[in-house]
């Protein structure tokens, strides 16, 4: 099979290899999948610049979502048949044409389903639906911000959150961007490149506070939103995009890491505010069943028309340091996807 391993950290243009290896062979309750796309998100870009702990050491195959066909089942695989089309969050292994994941972490779509938007349904939507509904509860009248609202994650989060009947605040960091929110459904669209948020939702919500937050960012963001956060008030961290681009710059790893503040269970149980860390990884590699029902829920939700990915941003496998350019510079609107043949 060919596969981009990453072969040393840094740039895009530079930290990746096209290479030969062997296709590998599923093993019991997994499944390999011939793949037609590969989604970008934006771990890979940290783990591309050395930031992600997780990380296998290098060279590694990264990349953690895939679309394509089964084709071939591994021992106690019953879910599934050969050439049947699929969705699925891998565990590393997604830049490659062949790739062996748990069943448990795939799911049919349709013929017809574009590959992009079928991209987002398993780390992207898996990740918000999962936050959204499991994590934690959004009522009805909630006041929800959600951070890199433009995004896959972002967008999910967004449709979730109107489903709920919440009151969305989005931010992004471009006018481009911002123009969109509203049609997506953000009710109170932020530029944070010109004016912070924390000081915009004060504006708008005078004494009220938050109910809820979404935080990818990570660093003081977190401070910020957990501030932001009234009685009830829940933050869910599940990224930390501050932190990238500060691998080489120690003082900096430093600040930034303080920049989440340090906190003490009294603060929680007096204000009686909630912070919850949220790893898509972890939840696969310990509770396979809960990944499972994540993920099954989503593909209904989209059959039932209530989620409705966009139509992302698609590449070529030949332009994966444009994309992951794309990434980092925070152009992308929706999923980020590269095709193997086109």
């Amino acid at each position: 099979m060919q596969a981009y391993q990453l072969i040393k950290y840094g740039e895009a243009s530079d930290a990746f290899r096209l290479t030969d290896l062997p296709t590998p062979k599923p093993g019991k309750g997994q499944i390999c999948i011939g793949v037609e796309a590969f989604g970008i998100n934006y771990a890979d870009v940290m783990a591309r610049q050395g930031l992600y702990n997780d990380c296998p050491p290098l060279p590694a195959v990264i990349g953690y979502d895939v679309v394509g066909r089964v084709i071939a089942l591994g021992t106690d695989s019953s879910h599934f048949k050969i050439g049947d089309r699929v969705t699925a969050m891998t565990r590393f292994g997604g830049y490659a044409t062949e790739v062996v994941t748990m069943e448990d972490a795939a799911v049919k779509i349709t013929e017809d389903m574009d590959a992009i938007k079928a991209l987002a349904l398993t780390t992207q939507y898996g990740t918000a639906w999962y936050m959204a509904t499991k994590a934690i509860q959004i009522f009805a009248g909630d006041k929800v911000l959600i951070h890199a609202a433009a995004g896959g994650v972002g967008q999910a989060l967004v449709q979730i959150a109107l489903k709920k009947g919440a009151t969305i605040f989005g931010t992004a960091g471009s006018e481009e961007k911002i123009k969109l929110l509203p049609s997506h459904g953000v009710h109170h669209p932020i530029n944070y490149r010109i004016s912070p948020f924390e000081e915009e939702i004060k504006k708008i919500l005078g004494r009220e506070k938050m109910d809820v937050v979404f935080d990818n960012i990570g660093g003081a963001s977190v401070k910020k939103g957990f501030r932001l956060l009234g009685a009830a008030g829940r933050l869910v961290l599940y990224g930390a995009a501050d932190m990238s681009g500060s691998r080489f710059h120690l003082f900096k790893r430093i600040s930034k890491g303080l920049a989440f503040g340090i906190y003490h269970p009294a603060q929680f149980m007096m204000a009686s505010k909630s912070l919850i860390g949220v790893n898509m990884l972890r939840l696969a590699d310990e509770r396979p069943i809960l990944l499972k029902q994540t993920l099954a829920e989503v593909v209904d939700e989209v059959s039932k028309g209530h989620l409705c990915p966009s139509d992302g941003n698609a590449f070529s496998h030949t332009e994966l340091s444009q994309a992951h350019r794309f990434m980092e510079e925070r152009k992308s609107t929706g999923k980020i996807g590269l095709y193997w043949n086109k």
